[in-house]
């Protein structure tokens, strides 16, 4: 169990907190193992226990023991017995699932510089909407507190000519705005074995900004959509509650079926705005025929796969649905893909490591709100 927490990716070190409870103490810890372990509480509590071995996390008056029996107290941590066997297990209630995502959401806001603060509340900018920059003419309905006078002056000034100045209709222009809470977004996580691979856990950072992301549009923009996927040989929607315990799986990269998924969703969707984010460290390396069989290749970059990888960014492109790749991993081949895959679609792609991944992915949600998409 040592050495296995040594490879895992995690970094602990000795944490100093004032006036924290132990609970609340080994309960920050915890938060971190039972994400990292897919929700599985036994192998939580075993880390735990070693983590205790080495950093003295506990003393007699306070044991791992009273900490499992706090939690179940508190309720967040549920003990359900099997009806044929009669054997006990704990599993994680409701109310942790919401509190990993609080945990998550606050985790990476906290790295955030939050320089736009206020940005989607204006009360100057009228209720649900944000300027964009943008004018356009004036038309029967819009609203006479965004008339841009300024412009609208000039434009007289220009077809008055020399003479008195005349304020007509076809003179006047207004800022452009977009209704805010109107973003419907697919996050796509790749679930593929290599996500695990070469001693780096790369599904919990991925698994974080969803629950996060997840956090910050049910509580800050209730009216934005997320649907959440994963993709392997096949690709599907995962809930909400699902997030805690996603785990890679021993699949290939089957990115069509992911893109065909993500797109059908949205066609779906009445917002004006909508994006894909993928996040993603491998090439892709299957697709699924028609008579249902997978055809499957790991062997650098498939031709055929890759064609159809770029005719789906044809058709996203085509729907107005930008496509941001978030690719974690650093191969030139694979970024070349990645490359020609964002040209093709005019969408967006960022070269990224494991530690910003999050950061990198909330500044992208908060400024493509501000702006129209496609």
């Amino acid at each position: 169990m040592g050495s296995k927490l040594l490879n895992s990716g995690i970094v602990f070190s000795k944490h100093e907190s004032i006036n924290q409870s132990p609970f609340d103490r080994l309960f920050e810890i915890f938060k971190e193992l039972i994400t990292h372990t897919s929700g599985d509480f036994d192998e939580a509590i075993d880390w735990l226990r070693e983590l205790d071995k080495e950093y003295n996390l506990t003393d007699e008056n306070y044991t791992i023991d009273d900490f499992i029996e706090d939690l179940l107290k508190k309720g967040f941590v549920k003990e359900e017995i099997d009806p044929d066997n009669g054997v006990s297990s704990k599993s994680l209630s409701a109310k942790t699932e919401k509190l990993l995502r609080e945990h998550a959401l606050k985790q990476i806001f906290g790295k955030l510089k939050k320089s736009n603060q206020g940005n989607h509340k204006s009360k100057n900018n009228g209720q649900g909407e944000e300027n964009i920059g943008e004018l356009k003419s004036y038309q029967f309905g819009d609203s006479v507190e965004k008339i841009s006078v300024t412009e609208s002056l000039k434009n007289a000034q220009i077809h008055s000519g020399l003479g008195e100045i005349e304020l007509t209709s076809s003179d006047l222009v207004v800022e452009e705005t977009l209704h805010k809470n109107q973003m419907s977004t697919v996050l796509m996580i790749d679930i593929s074995h290599s996500m695990i691979l070469y001693g780096e856990d790369r599904i919990t950072p991925a698994k974080k900004v969803a629950m996060a992301l997840s956090e910050l549009i049910t509580t800050r923009y209730p009216k934005d959509t997320l649907d959440i996927i994963v993709f392997g040989n096949d690709s599907w929607s995962i809930s909400l509650k699902d997030l805690p315990y996603l785990k890679v799986g021993p699949y290939h990269t089957n990115t069509v079926a992911g893109l065909e998924l993500a797109m059908d969703l949205l066609r779906r969707k009445k917002n004006t705005n909508k994006q894909i984010f993928m996040i993603t460290d491998g090439k892709p390396s299957c697709i699924k025929l028609s008579n249902g069989d997978y055809y499957k290749n790991s062997a650098g970059l498939d031709e055929r796969i890759l064609e159809l990888c770029y005719n789906k960014a044809r058709q996203a492109r085509k729907l107005h649905i930008p496509i941001t790749t978030f690719m974690i991993a650093s191969d030139p081949y694979l970024q070349k893909f990645v490359k020609t895959f964002t040209e093709i679609n005019l969408g967006k792609a960022f070269y990224t490591g494991l530690n910003n991944l999050g950061e990198m992915i909330f500044e992208d949600y908060e400024k493509n709100r501000k702006k129209k998409l496609g």
